[in-house]
């Protein structure tokens, strides 16, 4: 049965409307039209506030308490996708980092699984190394990290649904190879990596599409040797994700960076730990033991560990903080990371024929109701 949801001004994923009805059914979007020209005979439901397309976060380690690299099962995607839901992502890939063959495999069976039993919001899996560079490594363990091979390159083409992102080192992997994943349909991203601008150029010819947390684990630009970053800054069609907590990255190198670039290929990513949507004070991270306070998260040693950051925050301090336009903003949280993954013809806009991926936002910008795929979550309690 259809159903209308009146009364929101209607964020479409171009323009902020007035007066739009969302006219919403099964799993898909049927209309957007004006609420003057409804049937009568449609079932309304009245909302308030901003209805915009789901969030979309191409890069979860955790949530909820739970982290993948220690639990990569069918029942903690559950628990990780459930406590980003309450933040309005209705689209993830939760995001293993450095680890064994052994913990890839059951990554990737885990996320198979969920797929298979059509679990909300589960786009595919992210493999955030082991092919990095140590000299980068930030909170991931060296001891992890290696050369790929044959059985990798098989393992990371295993998932048969949904996307698979790889996070490697350009300079750690042949080009080949990174040939190879983007030929099989795996999107591929440099990062923690000390990679030239030349071997990053390089990279992008044999399939590379962008670039994961910009800035972070990575050189900084320099006058003589841009690096990765430079390299990022320098290629309007690579695809960037940056984390928005105000700890990883200064609003000011973000204004920077949107100034030389434009937003449109900028996504907003949490790279979120167990701690959000948990009132956890401290968890074991490999062997390390990270602290949060202050909305940051820390190793014993000051190092970054990941982010405490949800995407409706990461939304709020784009507009807030870094001075983005709100409409920029939504986009950079959902149509941009949607079009990264390739999933633009169906996701990211509230559109007839999309998916019915949903977030209704308040005045405050904190989330009050999530649909994905037509099906409503209960209000959050809380968003703090």
């Amino acid at each position: 049965m259809a159903l209308a949801l009146t009364g929101a001004r209607v964020f479409d994923g171009e323009r902020i409307r007035d007066g739009a009805a969302v006219v919403v059914e099964g799993r898909f979007i049927r209309a957007v039209a004006d609420e003057s020209e409804l049937a009568p005979d449609v079932k309304r439901r009245g909302v308030r506030g901003l209805l915009a397309p789901g969030f979309i976060d191409v890069q979860v380690n955790g949530g909820g308490g739970v982290l993948f690299n220690a639990e990569p099962t069918v029942e903690a995607i559950r628990a990780i996708g459930a406590a980003h839901r309450r933040f309005g992502t209705t689209g993830f890939l939760p995001t293993l980092i450095t680890d064994r063959r052994e913990k890839m495999a059951a990554a990737i069976v885990a996320v198979s699984a969920a797929r298979a039993a059509a679990m909300p919001g589960v786009l595919g899996i992210h493999l955030e190394g082991p092919f990095l560079n140590p000299e980068r490594k930030g909170a991931h363990d060296a001891a992890f990290m290696r050369e790929m091979d044959e059985g990798d390159i098989a393992l990371m083409t295993s998932l048969g649904g949904g996307r698979t992102l790889v996070t490697l080192a350009p300079e750690m992997v042949p080009a080949d190879a990174i040939a190879r994943l983007a030929a099989a349909g795996v999107v591929v991203a440099a990062g923690h990596t000390a990679a030239s601008y030349e071997t990053i150029k390089a990279a992008r010819r044999h399939g590379l599409s962008g670039f994961t947390h910009l800035f972070n684990a990575m050189p900084p630009l320099a006058s003589r040797d841009p690096g990765p970053a430079g390299a990022a800054l320098d290629d309007p069609d690579a695809w960037c994700g940056i984390i928005v907590d105000l700890h990883h990255v200064a609003p000011a190198t973000l204004r920077i960076a949107l100034a030389a670039r434009g937003p449109d290929r900028m996504m907003l990513v949490t790279d979120a730990m167990p701690s959000v949507g948990s009132d956890l004070a401290h968890f074991d991270l490999l062997g390390q033991t990270v602290r949060r306070e202050n909305g940051m998260l820390t190793t014993a040693d000051g190092t970054l560990a990941g982010s405490d950051l949800d995407m409706a925050g990461a939304v709020r301090n784009t507009v807030a903080h870094v001075g983005v336009r709100l409409e920029d903003a939504l986009r950079m949280a959902s149509l941009a990371p949607a079009a990264f993954l390739r999933l633009d013809n169906e996701r990211g806009r509230i559109k007839p024929g999309f998916r019915a991926d949903l977030v209704l936002l308040d005045d405050r910008l904190e989330v009050t109701e999530t649909w994905i795929d037509g099906v409503t979550s209960a209000p959050p309690e809380s968003n703090g």
